[in-house]
């Protein structure tokens, strides 16, 4: 069974941690005095929160945490704070740090500083100290854990005292070895090794010749992976490009029909009211599909000028139908503008047809956030005269990136080159199918307990989920709690808290046995909440 990493909640929890202060404080490490019933309370029990590492219902190893001064340490040390390297406005003690000989030489006790550095992370803690026994120094060195000021404790029990800040974590030899949070959530995603080491080359210049060749060598991937005839690179988020598209439809005039079915929809009716187009929208119920028949009704009615909608609607895991759209406006002579930001990457595009399409290099790319992109599929009309289309700032003018000889503005070579890397697993194999595959296996798992998805089958993103979940299981214990044991998943947005729904994604350089053990999580919390 999955070690699990949680705070202490019940009574069995008590008396289990009282047992093993016993045997490591009493019997192991001669620092109390032996009893009867060979359980040993803390004296600042009251005040403890204790982290557990659990399995099944056995407590494998624990510590705790105190931030009421004065700390014990204090009792012990002449000028505590001044030892100190600064004096942090924020600290806590951790005391009673222990693991059950039968789970040593695991990775039991990564998983506990883990949780430790999220629990601090989330409570603003700029230092930790402890009293590190002397038979163990190497390890809390090797934890981040630095030595301050004399030995303190008796002849049998000796401790260093020592700190810990989040950048001594980091630092350590451990947090290397620590197995990071992984990333079920659409953005950021799990990045593979060959991207982060293209980040990290040497900058060049973004109006020299060698980033001029790589801007050229992304945009031609790019297009040959969407089918598109022309891709332009914005720095900037999908919030951007889609703002570049809504100048678009402004130069272009008319009236134009938005679709929205979930958030991502309601976001393009947004961008179309800041930049006063004129528009009419067609809604739908956040989980379902458009109503085709409605929007051609609709189309053949309101003499439009252009349709905007999203692709893959991130809110609710629905894959909006591109091809019947694409037919729509061929039928009623439309500009088509798609909000592809989630899709691209993740499923197979064919922007024929699509005069504007925005994405993005930081989600099923598999890329890191910075970059977006305006990709046309068919050919465009010439830049319009400046004077013609005002209110167009230069930063969001797509046209202008569209006829620029080179690059209008800085960009970031590290990015694109980051993304190049990214690319290049388009070339070879099969990722649009191992991740659909992915995605099988996870709605079937969630469904197998019990648990609703919000979209059909028949409409459900290949790489994103949403669970309505009942009311027993709270979104945001659920998400926090997932999070505890390693994997971050969607929750924290305000519609889904709202609506008590969690999101997963299997975008990005995932592994198939990180979405094992996020699954064996998941279902262990799931069928705990059952009792």
């Amino acid at each position: 069974m999955a070690i699990r990493y949680r705070t202490a909640e019940t009574q069995r929890d008590m008396e289990q941690i009282f047992r093993l202060n016993y045997e490591t404080f009493v019997e192991e490490i001669p620092q109390h005095e032996p009893n009867e019933a060979r359980l040993l309370v803390d004296r600042f029990h009251a005040e403890n929160t204790y982290i557990l590492a659990v399995d099944g219902e056995r407590v494998a190893g624990m510590l705790a945490v105190r931030d009421r001064r004065p700390f014990s340490l204090e009792e012990k040390i002449d000028g505590f704070e001044g030892l100190l390297p600064f004096r942090p406005e924020r600290m806590v003690e951790i005391r009673l740090l222990a693991v059950d000989k039968a789970y040593r030489g695991s990775r039991l006790l990564y998983g506990l500083i883990r949780y430790l550095d999220r629990y601090m992370e989330s409570r603003d803690y700029e230092m930790a100290v402890i009293s590190g026994t002397t038979r163990e120094l190497r390890l809390y060195e090797h934890l981040g854990f630095i030595p301050f000021g004399g030995l303190v404790g008796s002849e049998q029990a000796r401790y260093q005292p020592m700190y810990m800040t989040p950048s001594s974590y980091e630092s350590s030899r451990a947090y290397g070895l620590i197995q990071k949070a992984v990333s079920f959530m659409a953005g950021p995603v799990e990045i593979i090794p060959e991207v982060t080491r293209a980040l990290l080359r040497r900058p060049i210049p973004h109006r020299s010749q060698a980033f001029l060749r790589l801007h050229e060598t992304v945009r031609r991937k790019l297009a040959a992976l969407t089918g598109a005839g022309s891709v332009d690179i914005l720095l900037g988020s999908g919030t951007l490009a889609n703002d570049a598209i809504a100048g678009e439809l402004r130069r272009t005039g008319g009236r134009g029909l938005i679709l929205a079915n979930g958030e991502f929809g309601q976001r393009l009716l947004r961008h179309a009211q800041r930049w006063e187009l004129e528009h009419d929208s067609l809604t739908a119920a956040y989980g379902e599909p458009y109503d085709y028949g409605q929007v051609e009704a609709a189309v053949e009615k309101g003499a439009y000028a252009w349709l905007w909608f999203v692709h893959g609607e991130t809110s609710t895991g629905v894959l909006n139908d591109l091809e019947r759209l694409k037919a729509i406006a061929r039928r009623h002579g439309l500009s088509l503008a798609a909000d592809c930001v989630s899709s691209l990457g993740a499923v197979p595009l064919d922007l024929s047809g699509v005069r504007w399409a925005s994405g993005v290099s930081g989600k099923a790319l598999g890329s890191y956030t910075g970059l977006s992109f305006i990709l046309r599929g068919m050919q465009d009309t010439p830049l319009a005269d400046a004077a013609a289309t005002p209110g167009i700032p230069p930063y969001v003018d797509a046209s202008l990136y569209h006829h620029a000889e080179g690059v209008p503005f800085s960009q970031s070579s590290n990015l694109l080159a980051a993304l190049q890397a990214a690319l290049s697993v388009y070339e070879h194999g099969d990722p649009f199918g191992v991740q659909s595959a992915r995605l099988d296996r996870m709605r079937d798992a969630v469904e197998a307990l019990g648990l609703q998805v919000l979209a059909s089958r028949e409409h459900q993103t290949p790489y994103m989920l949403t669970l309505v979940l009942p009311e027993r299981l709270a979104s945001r214990r659920l998400g926090e709690y997932m999070g505890d044991q390693g994997f971050e998943l969607q929750y924290e947005s305000e519609y889904l808290l709202a609506r008590n729904w969690v999101q997963m994604a299997c975008m990005g350089g995932l592994k198939d046995r990180d979405l094992s053990r996020m699954l064996e999580h998941l279902s262990l919390y799931v069928r705990e909440k059952e009792i």
